[in-house]
């Protein structure tokens, strides 16, 4: 017999998300000297960001990592809490249900699967916005709004969609003559469009956005990224 990093056996690649997760959390949450294939069923929030965190970089090849706010984001996702306080988050534990099993609130997948989508995507299409930190990427369209509504017209960000699977998109506010805003998003583009035109391109094309929030002129933050990529790899 030999020790071994935890491997599952998959029949239908239909298999490779779940088994993805199994391997993770047994990675990261088993006591070396453990009765064989024994696992926590519960873990600290904080070793949870931490594995989140790690995997993030180790899969995107990126030195820049998830910050405080982005684990904030993930914990309401993954509590369906959004009245606690960072802190509070803090000193509670993470279910496997919930990270692998659980349907998020409205959606048709796990935390998890929605985790797994950014990080491909990330790694496939943006590896480079995010290591130059263009895209806030784990922040909910509600705090989006919230930030943006009082910026000038043209203001923009980029988050990862929360309603599909390994989108990115854009949302940006709009001022009426009357001085009132509202905060648009774009329909998220996929791996799939993003190959087709880089996002550098498509942010380019879109006349409509003019300062990466909070007040970076467009042209000087995705400069580099115009008309620079193949394929729309980062």
């Amino acid at each position: 017999q030999v020790l071994s990093l935890p491997i599952v056996v998959i029949v239908h690649g239909n298999q490779d998300n779940n088994a993805k997760a199994t391997v993770l959390w047994d990675n990261a949450f088993s006591e070396i000297d453990r009765v064989p294939f024994v696992v926590a069923e519960r873990v600290p929030w904080e070793k949870m960001c931490d594995t989140l965190n790690l995997k993030f970089m180790a899969e995107v090849q990126t030195s820049k990592g998830l910050l405080k706010d982005h684990y904030f984001f993930l914990a309401q996702k993954i509590f369906n809490d959004h009245s606690a306080s960072f802190e509070d988050f803090q000193n509670r534990h993470v279910s496997w249900a919930q990270f692998n099993k659980e349907i998020l609130p409205g959606r048709g997948f796990t935390f998890w699967q929605w985790f797994d989508g950014v990080l491909d995507l990330t790694k496939r299409c943006l590896k480079s916005y995010w290591s130059d930190r263009l895209i806030v990427g784990f922040i909910s369209k509600q705090y989006v709004c919230k930030l943006l509504s009082t910026e000038p017209d043209g203001t923009f960000l980029l988050r990862f969609s929360d309603s599909e699977i390994g989108g990115v998109t854009i949302a940006y506010v709009i001022r009426g003559k009357d001085g009132s805003s509202q905060v648009e998003n774009i329909q998220p583009f996929s791996a799939k469009d993003l190959s087709i035109r880089s996002l550098g391109d498509r942010i380019r094309d879109l006349g409509q956005l003019r300062n990466l929030y909070p007040n970076i002129p467009k042209d000087q933050a995705f400069g580099s990224h115009y008309n620079s990529e193949r394929g729309g790899m980062g």
